[in-house]
């Protein structure tokens, strides 16, 4: 991490259960290697653990430019949540951050990944065309490597 800031946390979202409606939150606690503490994934219990061959990741990041366009090219509205990724940023591109550590508020995380959109979701959000409009922007999977708490409008630093 050089120490420049990147983008901002505009909204966060958690889901306390599979399937659960995405609640917003001016904070969240963030803990290292396990997640987001109120989140499904904080106990292992999300659908992504039983959909896929993969470790589900800590804390999932979306851009809201990203969801304008998305808005914007399909009409889709995945806004409030819908979209199932747990931080909205503004002003950073998130593809950058693979493979990097980067700060969001106290917490450092870590981009492991491409967040990739699933027919899971788009059927939760009941529009059809929810996860195409998402397809090559649905945001970055990430571990987190050190615990602190991210807020709304903290800053994103690389």
């Amino acid at each position: 991490m050089t120490g420049s800031g990147v983008g901002t946390v505009e909204r966060i979202h958690v889901a306390s259960g599979t399937g659960g409606e995405p609640e917003p939150r001016e904070a969240v606690e963030a803990v290292a290697d396990r997640g987001l503490r109120g989140d499904r994934y904080f106990d292992g219990d999300g659908i992504y653990n039983e959909q896929a061959d993969l470790e589900p990741s800590d804390v999932t990041f979306i851009a809201a430019e990203a969801l304008a366009a998305a808005a914007e090219e399909y009409g889709v509205d995945l806004d409030a949540g819908v979209h199932r990724r747990n931080v909205t940023t503004r002003g950073v591109a998130l593809d950058e951050l693979i493979g990097e550590r980067f700060r969001v508020g106290e917490a450092v995380v870590e981009g492991t990944g491409h967040c990739e959109p699933c027919g899971y979701m788009a059927n939760l959000a009941e529009q059809a065309d929810a996860a195409t409009a998402l397809d090559g922007r649905g945001g970055l999977d990430a571990r987190i490597v050190e615990s602190g708490t991210i807020a709304v409008g903290d800053e994103i630093v690389r």
